[in-house]
């Protein structure tokens, strides 16, 4: 997911080339870069989101699944009304104008800021877990356990986000997928091979997790912002619906199958990521803690180089490498200081579902084509289901955005 939404706000920032006929992605190849774009470290704590509401809230899961699936194809008709739309702040811009723009891209931009967080508290979390009581000593001070980890996670990453081609980093649609599909293997593999079993019932229902399990769901299907870069990359645009049809279905098949093992393998004593509940002297687990701690690393650089880019553009000297890598250093540092500050996971992530992908995934895809699209304002079946998915995604903005900072704010 993270990488696509990078290409997509990559984009914005190229000259507009011009259009080589019988080039473009196949339908296949589209399919694969949308599951990317929906397969990212949600997959992680999906078990635990349905922890959080009970067994009844899969029902919550199909419900956003389809909503923002519908809210994907409400994109697709806000490009087809101007064929200058190449990006989702192109979009917001032909809706509400400059200022359309602007509020798109601030919260792609906050987005992808809080997904490198989240990677680095990923990875302090995953490999504490396989090296326990690590530390090393610097200027006098002994920094041990996930600090530590996050520190040198920090210092792999920092000279990959110094490169201004990001392409190979890019490049990882297909490996994204796969690295999903193993981890639902691996901890299928787990339970039923290295001895955990299934034999946790968990709870029908939990009223109280509702607002958390509602927007990590909301997390999960936060792809929105690289819809219409697929859309125009692809050969027949006209099967873009259907690639959106093929994204959603498999992408909600591989979530339920993950939250229903993983809660049925250690029901409310889930941890925020599942990966921190698997026994770790099995090869099973290794190999899916392994798996997961890959990602980050190849992603960081792509997720974050976007944002330095906004950054340079406003300033005189944007050409200077110098002052490039030192805005690229800053950055990695700020993202290690937010981490450490706040080190939840679970928490971080349930507030960018609910503050950020409820807002681009379910309420300016709405907004945007009532604007757009004259029609769509005439009372009707449509015009009653987007008020629906106006007021839903609002009430679940509002409830999960309080709950996740009030549980931050708990736990600091």
């Amino acid at each position: 997911m993270e990488c696509q939404k990078v290409n997509e706000v990559e984009r914005q920032n190229q000259l507009p080339q011009p259009e080589v006929p019988n080039r473009g992605t196949t339908f296949l190849g589209t399919c694969f870069n949308g599951l990317n774009a929906l397969s990212g470290v949600g997959i992680l704590s999906i078990p635990y989101a349905l922890s959080q509401g009970g067994w009844l809230s899969l029902i919550l899961l199909f419900l956003v699944a389809v909503l923002c699936w519908y809210t994907g194809l409400l994109l697709r008709r806000c490009m087809d009304s101007d064929p200058l739309i190449r990006s989702y702040p192109d979009i917001g811009e032909r809706a509400f104008g400059y200022k359309g723009r602007t509020l798109v891209s601030i919260f792609m931009y906050l987005e992808l800021y809080l997904v490198a967080v989240e990677f680095l508290i990923l990875e302090g979390d995953n490999l504490d877990k396989l090296f326990p009581n690590t530390g090393f000593k610097f200027a006098g001070l002994y920094i041990r356990g996930k600090t530590a980890f996050v520190l040198l996670t920090a210092l792999v990453i920092l000279p990959t986000t110094w490169l201004k081609s990001l392409g190979m980093l890019a490049y990882v649609s297909a490996g994204g997928v796969m690295a999903s599909v193993l981890l639902v293997g691996c901890v299928l593999w787990v339970g039923a091979v290295d001895g955990v079993g299934f034999h946790e019932n968990g709870v029908l229902l939990n009223g109280g997790g509702l607002p958390t399990t509602l927007s990590l769901f909301s997390f999960c299907y936060c792809g929105h912002a690289v819809f219409p870069t697929l859309c125009n990359s692809m050969k027949d645009r006209s099967q873009f619906s259907k690639v959106l049809l093929v994204c959603f279905v498999t992408s909600t098949i591989t979530y339920g199958s993950m939250a229903v093992l993983g809660y049925l393998m250690y029901g409310e004593y889930l941890k925020s990521q599942v990966t921190l509940n698997l026994p770790i002297r099995k090869i099973g687990s290794k190999i899916a803690i392994y798996t997961t701690l890959i990602n980050p690393l190849t992603k960081y650089a792509v997720i974050t180089a976007p944002i330095a880019t906004a950054i340079e553009d406003t300033l005189v000297f944007r050409n200077s490498r110098y002052l490039s890598i030192l805005i690229r250093t800053v950055i990695v540092i700020s993202t290690v200081v937010v981490a450490l500050t706040i080190p939840f996971f679970g928490y971080v992530m349930a507030f960018i579902g609910a503050f950020l992908s409820v807002t681009v995934s379910m309420l300016l895809p709405c907004l945007c084509y009532l604007r757009i699209d004259k029609s769509a304002k005439r009372f009707g079946l449509e015009l009653v289901l987007i008020v629906g998915i106006l007021i839903v995604g609002s009430f679940v903005g509002i409830i999960g955005t309080y709950t996740s900072i009030k549980q931050i704010v708990k736990h600091l």
